[in-house]
């Protein structure tokens, strides 16, 4: 034991006693970089003095920088959470403190407490539309604000990292059998050698910024209802940088790993609402690779705690590496994409299809879905909800809208992603030139179109609250006199509950 951790386990002691914190009682928390000291509201994090080849905290100089940057870090994604870095100091008399005159011993990232079984890898199964909509915004925030950042050397790490996961896995061939090592790495390296030029271009974009680094659902807490990201990389300048799109395939990666397809794919979506940069969409060519190599890194920190955990623990340690392994395999061969049109006059319950439909169409986390009333919201500049006047409704502006549902499908599906396009498709010429778009990326089109009575029609668009469609029942009504022309898509009675027209569009698809 060196005279570092001699110096600490005397600062342990005295953080994990009650009397340090007025009496109140102690929880304790090791990681193998950090231990956290929680009592009454506030957390104190103390830096263990550990050195791998990932940081160093082996001197206290180290310590406080450490600390001094990881408050630095995450104050900008949870203000709520990070007060301030303190010492512990050593009194006059030889005793130990939090904070005060003397002379430090150690230092602490001092965190309001919230409640730890509130982070989200604790109540996954609890995440619903409504917090996978939250956690969307929350991550679009938090990379609005994060600076960018030399993208070089970051590109030139994320190759190695391959070179590093094999060389972890080739020493668990029983967990990782050699031939499916080389398979990974293989198309790891296609897709990687593929996607520079890419990276690089985001790069001079700005996309490559000071992310999170870290970003799984036990690094972000639900605090009064609202998910707060914290915990962020700290000590290593090249892991906290990338694409926003790599940090964002962690998150999207955990809720896949999970079962949780619908959540990623709302996530996925609110995203890329939310970030409204028509240059993500060429971007979703490096997700699955992107998706992949976050697997590929849980499953090597996995299996690294068997060197450490007793012989009890290895099966499930085993298991849970397995998993994300096999998970990285199946992301970096994603499956061709899908192009799906939904049509239908205001009412029939499209919207409602398009997601229903989407976090089961491939590649992972399902398709992106394009809907013409939040472009026409985009177009002129308001909120999804915010209502817009007759005028934005006419027909140049419509054309505009179609125009740019055109442009972005063609570049999605050009990306590999698969695509739903929610809009009414009352034109002839709309519905042809949505198929002439899918033509051009050698892709078929599913077009299908809903009906329903007017009567429930009217009920159903006289019942949306905080909706992005500004269609009322005069719109509705107006509509019945609309020549749909020939229309060759696949008509899809709505007239039931979305259960039922969900059944009947899965039914259509399934179609040759």
């Amino acid at each position: 034991m060196t005279a570092e951790s001699d110096s600490q386990e005397e600062v342990f002691a005295f953080l994990a006693d009650p009397a340090t914190h007025g009496g109140r009682k102690v929880q304790r928390i090791d990681t193998h970089a950090a231990s956290v000291f929680l009592a009454g509201d506030r957390a104190l994090k103390v830096k263990r003095a550990v050195r791998f080849p990932f940081l160093d905290y082996s001197t206290l100089e180290r310590r406080q920088r450490a600390c001094e940057a990881e408050l630095a870090v995450n104050a900008p994604f949870a203000p709520e959470i990070y007060r301030g870095v303190v010492p512990i100091t050593r009194q006059a008399g030889g005793k130990l403190a939090v904070g005060g005159a003397g002379a430090p011993v150690e230092w602490a990232v001092e965190m309001r407490r919230f409640d730890e079984k509130r982070t989200l890898d604790h109540i996954a199964a609890d995440i619903d539309e409504a917090l996978a909509d939250a956690l969307g915004r929350a991550v679009a925030a938090a990379h609005a604000k994060a600076p960018a950042v030399a993208a070089g050397a970051w590109i030139a790490a994320l190759g190695s990292y391959i070179d590093e996961h094999v060389e972890a896995f080739r020493q668990y061939p029983e967990i990782f059998p050699a031939a499916e090592t080389d398979a990974l790495a293989g198309a790891s390296r296609a897709a990687y050698k593929r996607l520079v030029p890419l990276l690089r271009e985001r790069g001079r974009r700005g996309f490559v910024r000071r992310i999170h680094g870290d970003l799984h659902l036990g690094n972000i807490a639900l605090i009064d209802g609202k998910p707060v990201l914290f915990d962020a990389i700290e000590f290593s300048d090249i892991i906290a940088s990338g694409d926003v799109f790599y940090d964002l395939a962690f998150l999207l990666m955990d809720l896949l790993e999970r079962g949780l397809m619908p959540a990623a794919n709302i996530v996925l979506n609110r995203y890329l609402a939310e970030a409204r940069r028509t240059e993500d969409l060429d971007a979703l060519a490096a997700l699955p690779f992107f998706l992949s190599m976050r697997a590929a890194i849980r499953a090597k920190v996995a299996v690294a705690r068997m060197e450490r955990a007793h012989a009890d623990e290895h099966p499930a340690i085993g298991r849970a590496a397995r998993s994300y392994f096999a998970f990285a395999l199946r992301a970096i061969a994603p499956a061709a994409p899908t192009c799906i049109a939904v049509g239908g006059l205001s009412g029939t319950g499209k919207t409602l299809l398009a997601r229903a439909l989407a976090p089961f169409l491939e590649p992972m986390p399902g398709a992106v879905i394009l809907r013409s009333d939040v472009e026409r919201k985009a177009l002129f500049g308001v909120g999804e909800t915010e209502k817009l006047p007759a005028e934005a409704y006419g027909g140049e502006a419509t054309v505009h809208v179609y125009g740019k549902l055109a442009d972005k499908t063609r570049r999605i599906l050009a990306a590999g992603h698969s695509v739903i396009v929610d809009a009414v498709f009352a034109q002839p010429q709309e519905r042809v030139a949505m198929a002439e778009v899918a033509k051009s990326t050698h892709r078929p089109l599913r077009g299908l179109f809903l009906t329903a009575s007017l009567a429930t029609r009217l009920s159903r668009v006289g019942g949306r609250a905080r909706d992005a469609s500004d269609a009322d029942a005069a719109v509705a009504r107006m509509q019945e006199r609309y020549n749909l022309g020939a229309l060759d898509w696949t008509r899809i009675d709505a007239s039931g509950t979305p259960a039922a027209t969900l059944a009947r569009a899965r039914a259509a698809l399934a179609a040759p």
